[in-house]
């Protein structure tokens, strides 16, 4: 027997409940849903995340949602549908494609609203991966993590271009705010990471892999020790080598080739992002392949310090633009920044240390309050334009608009409060 809920109920279907971008996001969501009076649902095959997701008000319904195997992707649509009904769920939102396919079988034969986001750029390689993909365009929205994002999708899918939306993912303010970053936690980085006092800290907080780019900064380290402008640096990767023993050994290699043994730090796993960039001068983000979003860029931004960015991919998205500080790319995030005369962009050609190093040189030489000024303006314009408040509301909308509910309203007030 279908059953009647008072009030909108949401199911969102995500792989599993560990760490990234869309685990975290669906846990915002539900956040969001409860305290707009839904009713939140997340299925899943769980994870260390089930403890957050049930102190927002969301509720886990376990179940192996990331399998890829056409059989139990069709049963898993009959239980999802059947779940559907019995719960009296009025819109289905899909965060991955395997679990996508099931989802909107389900949502089709039980006539519910569909929803989808693209939490990343799916590679596409033939037929077959196209045919797969796809799915993730079928949403009544499609929702992408940034114009990046969502130009690619209308793409490859230009019959769901008037279906595809913009919703930045959500930065924690509360969590990266600089004025509840104690001197202690700053000082104790430091000493883990043995930075000597009176050194600034130029930071790459990204995972060991080659696409994240560390050769770029050790090279661009390299030329800025050549023209004797690195001065107080000192450069800190930060990341997990997830089991990528070699690629750090290359790295530690190359570090001792290019004789910055004292100005080159492979730090490691970091738990307290938030004083990592208090602690630092400016960030470095060197991807040499396009990122969906850029959540280090964000994040950097909000805790006051700047960030020097791979022109690639959502990166460009990311970097607060200022006049006389840094070149405005175009107002579609795609265009090529083009400086005025005597300015330089904050945004570098990817997999070239030169021009990285040119960037930092730039950045060496701006005067203190013109970068203490940029600094609160990527600050404002970080915690502003993509808060975690902002992701929610936005998303309630889109709810709100293809079930007639008011979400989005009752979260705004109930925020407020």
């Amino acid at each position: 027997m279908l059953k009647r809920s008072p009030w909108p109920v949401i199911l969102q279907v995500v792989p599993e409940l560990s760490t990234g971008g869309a685990e975290r996001t669906a846990i915002e969501i539900a956040e969001a849903v409860t305290m707009g009076g839904g009713k939140a649902l997340v299925l899943s095959e769980g994870g260390r995340l089930e403890d957050e997701l049930a102190a927002v008000g969301g509720e886990l319904i376990r179940m192996s949602a990331a399998t890829k195997n056409p059989a139990l992707i069709l049963a898993n649509a009959m239980r999802i549908a059947r779940l559907v009904r019995e719960r009296g769920v009025s819109l289905v939102h899909a965060r991955s494609r395997a679990p996508a396919w099931s989802a909107w079988i389900a949502a089709r034969r039980a006539k519910r609203t569909f929803v989808t986001t693209y939490h990343g750029i799916y590679n596409q390689t033939g037929r077959v991966k196209a045919f797969y993909n796809g799915v993730m365009a079928k949403g009544d929205a499609v929702i992408c993590n940034s114009e990046y994002t969502a130009r690619i999708v209308r793409e490859r899918h230009p019959k769901a271009t008037s279906r595809v939306g913009v919703i930045y993912r959500g930065l924690d303010v509360e969590r990266f705010d600089p004025a509840l970053i104690s001197p202690e936690r700053v000082r104790a980085l430091r000493e883990a990471w043995g930075v000597p006092p009176g050194k600034r800290i130029v930071l790459m907080p990204a995972r060991l892999t080659r696409w994240k780019g560390q050769r770029v900064l050790v090279e661009a380290a390299a030329l800025l020790s050549a023209r004797n402008r690195d001065g107080d640096l000192v450069f800190v990767l930060v990341g997990d080598d997830q089991g990528r023993t070699p690629y750090r050994a290359e790295l530690a290699a190359l570090v001792e080739a290019r004789g910055l043994a004292d100005r080159v730090i492979i730090a490691g796993h970091c738990d307290d992002m938030p004083a990592a960039f208090k602690a630092s001068w400016l960030t470095v983000i060197a991807s040499i392949e396009a990122e969906a979003f850029g959540r280090v860029s964000v994040e950097s931004q909000a805790m006051g310090c700047p960030v020097i960015a791979s022109n690639i991919g959502a990166l460009p998205e990311t970097i607060a633009p200022e006049p006389g500080i840094l070149a405005n790319a175009g107002a579609d995030g795609f265009s090529e920044p083009v400086p005025a005369a005597g300015q330089r962009p904050w945004l570098f050609e990817p997999g070239n240390p030169q021009a990285l190093c040119d960037s930092i040189s730039a950045a060496l030489a701006l005067d203190a309050a013109v970068l203490d000024a940029f600094r609160q303006h990527a600050m404002e314009r970080a915690r502003t334009s993509f808060s975690k408040r902002a992701l929610q509301h936005q998303t309630l909308a889109v709810y709100d608009r293809l079930i007639g509910t008011q979400l989005a309203v009752n979260f705004a007030n109930a925020a407020s409060r």
